[in-house]
């Protein structure tokens, strides 16, 4: 039998993470305000990253004041940096004695016309964001989530990894990499647990693209048909405590229609 969390989630605000601490990557965008703003609602302890600190900042008070006593922190950590990544998953350990959680937010999106027109430049964009990243934050949560025993590292990802169209060959496999990188985390997670079951699990959020109620007080005509709302993302990442850890560990959550 694998582990499962004895907090049953609920979705109903009254703290089914209470105890949890949860890191968040790249927490300064529309998913990751709404991902602070439920996963402090459910009673997570957060410690969130990013670069853009002026942003980062609004997002954390956001979810605090939202959130009256919510347990809510932001700082700046260089996640293309391996040995400072490795440092902010020691220190919050140490700080709070586990970590149940890391949420990889981190985005970008480069693309072009067409397929002969790919600017070669947008690679080494991605690499960094989207790749990059992903090894640095899972190389150094990797041991601080399985010894919480119940912890989770959910990436969220997008349906053109598995479908990539012709503008978007360095976005599409970007993601793609990172995508194998997650799962390979998970089958880590599986052959350290045996018999007993993966002490952690590695998880990939799909969405086809993401949208937030400013999008559309933005763009009031478009229709953003597909797109998954930041808000249920972040219901669906809070939800994934409530599954057994085998259920989830080296799957892919689809929010969307596969292609």
């Amino acid at each position: 039998m694998g582990n499962t969390t004895a907090r049953g989630y609920r979705g109903d605000g009254k703290g089914s993470l209470e105890g949890s601490v949860i890191a968040v990557a790249g927490a300064a965008g529309p998913a990751g305000a709404a991902s602070l703003l439920r996963l402090a609602e459910e009673g997570a302890t957060v410690v969130a990253a990013d670069a853009d600190v002026e942003r980062l900042a609004t997002a954390v008070d956001a979810a605090r004041f939202a959130h009256g006593g919510a347990s809510v922190t932001g700082e700046t950590v260089d996640l293309l940096d391996l040995a400072a990544t490795r440092e902010w998953a020691s220190r919050t350990e140490k700080e709070f004695g586990k970590v149940h959680g890391l949420v990889h937010l981190v985005g970008g999106w480069r693309g072009s016309a067409t397929f002969a027109e790919t600017d070669l430049a947008h690679w080494d964009t991605l690499h960094d964001l989207l790749i990059r990243t992903v090894q640095h934050t899972s190389l150094a949560f990797e041991a601080p989530l399985a010894r919480s025993g119940n912890g989770r590292y959910l990436l969220v990802s997008a349906a053109g990894a598995s479908s990539p169209t012709a503008g978007n060959a360095a976005y599409s496999a970007s993601k793609a990499a990172a995508e194998a990188w997650t799962l390979a985390l998970g089958d880590s997670f599986r052959k350290a647990g045996g018999e007993e079951g993966p002490p952690a699990a590695a998880a990939i959020l799909v969405v086809k693209a993401l949208v937030s109620d400013q999008m559309r007080a933005d763009r009031p005509k478009a229709k953003f048909a597909g797109f998954t709302d930041v808000k249920d993302l972040a219901d669906t990442i809070a939800g994934t405590w409530s599954k057994p850890t085998e259920e989830v560990n080296g799957k892919r959550l689809w929010l969307t229609p596969k292609p």
